[in-house]
């Protein structure tokens, strides 16, 4: 199987490399992508939008020979969805970490601050202990060290989906780690805004991780365990 890796706000293809090898060992076909704008932290921002984002997940998913699971992280789950959307015949499973499938019109994420076209890692105390569970001094310094700012548009833009349906006939796996699967089930029975979503989508299973917001680099063995677990279901 194919399987297409959306890392979140900051990271690059490289934040999988730990999950890569398991994945990888039994017998899948890993893509870990870098999407446009987050090529160095030198690289030109300026004018990448939310929908570079999604085209270059598109291409990845047109590139596969068959059938892709999609794997999303954070703010990539967003980004997962709309590509889902793009090709839903193309798609066997959606896996959502640590973040949600964004319906049409919403922002990606919404109180970063933008300098320059960009949004820099803020600082550690602007995230919530839930979120940085886990994650040691040392992880943190080498997160900071490698954190790439996320273009300003890719977060701000509007997400845009078709009238097309067949997304919600796509399977879904939330991988919960900061939250738990009973809390966003009780965020979504409250008809909470962010997971507005997630009653449309016809077959969704909660598995609990528990660590911070970045469990590929927390937990990635563990993360990759329950991605396999996902994909044995596809």
């Amino acid at each position: 199987m194919d399987i297409v890796l959306i890392a979140g706000m900051w990271l690059d293809g490289a934040s999988w490399e730990e999950v890569v090898p398991v994945l990888e060992a039994a017998g899948h076909r890993a893509h870990p992508l870098t999407l446009p704008g987050l090529e160095s932290k030198d690289a030109d921002r300026s004018r990448v939008t939310l929908r570079d984002h999604v085209d270059a997940v598109v291409s990845a998913i047109d590139a596969a020979d068959g059938k892709v699971v999609l794997v999303g992280h954070s703010a990539g789950a967003a980004i997962a969805y709309a590509a889902l959307d793009a090709r839903p015949d193309r798609v066997a499973r959606a896996i959502y970490i640590s973040g949600f499938p964004v319906g049409e019109g919403d922002a990606l994420a919404d109180g970063y601050p933008a300098l320059n076209g960009e949004v820099p890692l803020p600082e550690w105390s602007e995230f919530d202990d839930t979120d940085l569970a886990d994650l040691d001094d040392n992880a943190r310094a080498r997160f900071r060290e490698r954190a790439i700012p996320t273009p300003e548009r890719v977060v701000g833009d509007p997400q845009q989906l078709s009238d097309d349906e067949r997304r919600y006939e796509v399977p879904v796996t939330v991988i919960a780690t900061e939250f738990t699967g009973a809390m966003l089930r009780d965020w979504i029975a409250q008809g909470m805004s962010p997971v507005r979503e997630f009653p449309k989508i016809r077959d969704v299973e909660y598995v609990d991780l528990p660590t911070g917001h970045w469990p590929q680099i927390t937990r990635p063995k563990d993360l990759a365990q329950v991605i396999l677990t996902a994909i044995d279901r596809a």
